[in-house]
């Protein structure tokens, strides 16, 4: 029997390749079907690759599709270089104390902190939008299943725009993950209000949007691929810890308010204050492996070592294929969340 299923992914700068990882696992499951996908800033090109490889040419051209998205990331497009690479790195915990404290990083970290990126006149350029513009809009814009919704944060407004079918362009996903200290503001027509609105990640209004995910027509499970740590047992003392922890905070506020808002409504409907059927019963899923992830940095989310995102991708397969062992069986039927406690203190 066929279980149908939306997909939320999260957005982490360079940690989404845990992502590309947990899809690629979850692409092997003939009877699991993508019926929607709702992506910020890594999520949100995730999302595109994975849409746009599943419409050309099936569960195959979506790994395809998502492997040539994170080996052009890491700059490294030969899987035998990559594979030769992460035998020669360390461990990529140590790898990411290194680059944090390495003196380039900690130079370009505090330049990007004082210095405008408007500041750079024509030096100025996004390494993204190469990558960006090279999937295939043909099938990521189409009117077919898995409709995508990609999320960013309007800067005039701070609201969140989620941007849908045609709307969904290369624009569209540049500005879903623009770090608003890395990179310029990205300006889009936006027909409803007639101005040239600018827009920033979609983290900070939306990580991921769950709310497109609500719709009647689509089913009622939401698997969320989450990758940034919802715990930190460690105090952050340095100034680095300090920023990471605040970012990490602020991405995840988002999801925890809609969190909130479908256990409330859970609540609801078992007390018999809500005729059932009238409001989406949301059944939440979650993939993610707080572990790694705690022992990573900020560094490794701007600076895509191809070792360190190997490690991810293993991990986001592995973390996935635990989730499908434990809980295949819960999709369509409950949720294997328990929400309280995410949001709980």
């Amino acid at each position: 029997m066929t279980k149908r299923i939306n997909l939320a992914l999260q957005g982490g700068g360079a940690h989404g390749a845990f992502t590309w990882g947990a899809l690629d696992r979850l692409l092997d499951e003939p009877d699991i079907e993508i019926a929607a996908i709702s992506g910020t800033s890594a999520g949100a090109l995730n999302a595109a690759a994975l849409k746009g490889g599943l419409l050309e040419n099936g569960r195959e051209g979506a790994k395809a599709a998502l492997s040539k998205l994170w080996r052009q990331v890491g700059a490294i497009e030969d899987p035998a270089v990559n594979d030769w690479m992460q035998m020669l790195w360390p461990d990529p915990t140590i790898l990411s104390q290194a680059i944090e404290s390495s003196l380039g990083y900690v130079v370009g970290d505090t330049v990007s902190r004082m210095v405008s990126p408007y500041s750079y006149g024509p030096l100025y350029q996004n390494p993204l939008n190469q990558i960006v513009g090279a999937f295939a809009y043909d099938f990521v814009c189409a009117d077919l299943e898995p409709r995508l919704f990609i999320a960013a944060t309007n800067v005039r407004t701070g609201k969140i725009k989620v941007f849908q079918g045609e709307e969904i362009t290369q624009e569209a996903i540049m500005a879903s993950a623009c770090l608003p200290t890395l990179f310029k503001a990205v300006e889009i027509d936006d027909p409803a209000t007639g101005r040239r609105e600018a827009y920033w990640d979609g983290g900070y209004a939306g990580n991921p949007a769950l709310f497109p995910l609500y719709r009647p027509t689509l089913p009622d499970d939401v698997l969320i691929i989450n990758i940034n740590p919802l715990v930190r047992d460690e105090l952050p003392v340095t100034g680095p810890q300090i920023l990471n922890r605040i970012n990490e905070i602020s991405f995840n506020a988002s999801l925890l308010r809609e969190l909130r808002a479908i256990s409330f409504v859970h609540r609801l409907i078992k007390d018999g204050k809500l005729e059932r059927g009238s409001m989406k019963d949301v059944h939440v899923h979650m993939v993610a492996d707080d572990a790694l992830m705690t022992e990573l940095s900020v560094a490794t989310k701007t600076v895509p070592a191809p070792p360190v995102l190997s490690r991810l991708r293993e991990a986001g397969w592995a973390a996935m294929d635990a989730f499908l062992g434990a809980h295949k069986e819960d999709l369509n039927e409950r949720s294997s969340l328990d929400l309280p406690a995410m949001y709980d203190s």
